[in-house]
């Protein structure tokens, strides 16, 4: 499933150029802290396989306004390198490589 371009941000890791897009809306369990954050990445020009990442951070537009930090490009550079290194393949069609990277989140009650 390729990312919408409306929203999406441009990021080169490595000389490779990705998309990454974040929900600008949580869901229904990010807006009440029961799920940490996620983002998806995909190869810019041959969009294969998505990556979805899993952040440690509440959604920063949660209802409860509990405190998060904002998604930054270095966080996508790192989810992206870790990711190739856990074997994604971004150029190759299949389902969703997902990254978990929510250890320490706690969720709220």
């Amino acid at each position: 499933m390729a990312l919408g371009r409306k929203g999406s941000r441009r990021i080169v890791v490595d000389g490779t150029s990705y998309r990454w897009r974040l929900r600008p809306r949580p869901t229904y369990g990010q807006g009440l802290c029961w799920w940490p954050c996620t983002y998806a990445v995909e190869h810019a020009e041959h969009p294969g396989t998505t990556l979805v990442v899993t952040t440690n951070q509440p959604h920063a537009s949660n209802w409860l306004e509990r405190p998060s930090n904002p998604v930054l490009p270095s966080d996508v550079a790192a989810a992206i390198t870790a990711a190739l290194q856990h074997g994604w393949v971004p150029t190759r069609a299949g389902s969703p490589f997902h990254l978990d990277q929510s250890a320490g989140f706690s969720p709220s009650l």
